[in-house]
């Protein structure tokens, strides 16, 4: 039984930019959780991951919540057959409202 190579994991240019309006802290933490996370089986279904509904306003097929009490979500894409992960957005949960970089989404 031989064994899968892990997904690559990339980042558009535009999660820099998210990642600038998250507290520094908070950075491993979210970049061990999507190593962890998405590395193996990007697109299975679990507690803190879903499949989004299309069309969304990121252009995301896939959410990952992750930090303490769940409080970011990352946005991403899954490429099977080249098995890339390709994360489209990073941001906080605050309520009923998403912030990604400096801008405010209603969920």
């Amino acid at each position: 039984m031989s064994e899968q190579s892990p997904f690559e994991i990339i980042f558009d240019d535009a999660v820099r930019a998210h990642f600038a309006a998250i507290e520094r802290k908070d950075h491993s933490l979210i970049l061990d959780a999507i190593e962890q996370q998405l590395a193996y089986e990007p697109n299975q279904k679990t507690r803190n991951r879903k499949a989004l509904r299309i069309p969304n306003l990121l252009g995301a097929t896939w959410e990952l919540r992750c930090g303490l009490n769940n409080r970011y979500r990352i946005f991403y894409d899954v490429d099977i057959e080249d098995r890339l992960v390709i994360v489209l957005a990073a941001g906080r949960k605050l309520g009923n409202k998403l912030m990604i970089g400096y801008e405010e989404f209603e969920l």
